[in-house]
């Protein structure tokens, strides 16, 4: 059964920075494409950045620039940094797990971000 396990969420300042972790157990981590999603109170869940298997990078308009998604094969986890953060980031950010070929799709349990002052 495959599990995607998110950690990292944290109340920042305006400015401050954060990096999101996720790890994938239980299939092979390197044929999915992996993504970061978040879903702010009241709002549809939107894509943050996608990484995909050969490691290409996809990013919301919103925090290029700002984001940086990468993956550690050899730890199974995707990571997403994040600085210079904004009030507008404010969400829970959710890691999700893609595997084209058969539709097969994952979701974390999400983990909160606040940034405040």
């Amino acid at each position: 059964q495959v599990q995607l396990v998110e950690s990292g969420g944290d109340l920042v300042q305006p400015g401050g920075s954060l990096r999101l972790s996720c790890v994938l157990s239980g299939s092979p981590f390197s044929i999915y494409a992996m993504g970061w999603y978040r879903q702010a109170t009241g709002k549809q869940r939107e894509l943050v950045a996608v990484v995909t298997s050969g490691v290409n990078t996809n990013y919301a308009d919103s925090v290029k620039g700002r984001f940086t998604i990468s993956r550690d094969t050899s730890k199974n986890t995707v990571y997403l940094q994040m600085n210079s953060l904004k009030p507008e980031d404010t969400a829970v950010y959710y890691c999700n797990a893609n595997f084209v070929k058969t539709g097969a799709n994952y979701w974390g349990q999400g983990t909160q971000v606040t940034v405040s002052s």
